[in-house]
């Protein structure tokens, strides 16, 4: 192969997990604990060797593909919600998912490997930033005295204050969802999924997870959930 020959990728799993759509993800990995997903293999990686080990890891480095954002053209500048989408920093010095390659880079905690009928062996992780279908191209091991830098500088992100959301479910709503699932609920409604031009607007948005509409809305700095109805079966609880 020489150097500009194009790369074929393999698509080696799909990520199953409680959001069907972007909205209402933390727009990092890791931002909320208790979203889970479960990584399905491919039929032909479902191999059981190529996991050998991987128990011993705390964490893990996902690389996947943005599904959602394929664009024919690239643009060298973006507008990262961090900074409320008003400013235009380098694609290359941001995470946004417009970029040449598509690709995304998630660091995950391993939770456990679980045998799941039909799909073989299969992992489960949590702190995911990944929509259900989303196609994984590899997994390397999170490596502590490697990947740790204590003294990392974050760029235009240490500049911008943010603070969570206080999420308040009330008690007949909160019954809608198994517990760990209401938990990532509040986590990633703390995480203010609403678009940067909408952080003053306090009307009532929606947003698909765990098969549930959610509406909620924003009103000094509280998220306030104003219904949950089951409306399907989705990905990572329908296994």
């Amino acid at each position: 192969m020489s150097a500009d020959t194009p790369l074929a990728l393999d698509v080696i799993a799909h990520m199953r997990t409680d959001f069907p759509d972007k909205f209402g993800l933390p727009r990092q990995s890791g931002l909320a604990e208790h979203l889970m997903g479960r990584i399905v293999f491919e039929p032909k990686y479902r191999d059981q060797n190529a996991l050998r080990g991987i128990e011993g890891f705390s964490h893990l480095w996902l690389i996947w593909g943005f599904s959602e954002a394929v664009r024919e053209k690239w643009s060298p500048t973006v507008r990262p919600p961090r900074l409320g989408g008003n400013r235009a920093m380098g694609v290359f010095a941001t995470r946004s998912p417009f970029r040449p390659n598509p690709l995304g880079l998630s660091c995950v905690r391993f939770e456990r490997l679980e045998d799941v009928p039909g799909l073989g062996t299969t992992v489960v992780v949590r702190g995911i930033d990944m929509t259900d279908m989303t196609p994984v191209y590899d997994i390397k091991p999170y490596i502590p005295y490697a990947d740790s830098r204590p003294d990392a500088l974050g760029g235009f992100t240490d500049g911008t204050e943010w603070h969570p959301l206080e999420v308040a479910i009330p008690p007949e709503l909160a019954r809608a969802l198994p517990d760990d699932a209401m938990a990532g609920l509040r986590e990633a409604l703390a995480q203010d999924p609403r678009p940067a031009y909408r952080r003053g607007d306090a009307r009532v948005f929606g947003m698909d997870y765990a098969g549930c509409d959610v509406r909620f809305r924003v009103i000094d700095g509280k998220c306030e959930v104003v219904s949950i109805i089951r409306n399907s079966e989705c990905g990572m609880r329908n296994q």
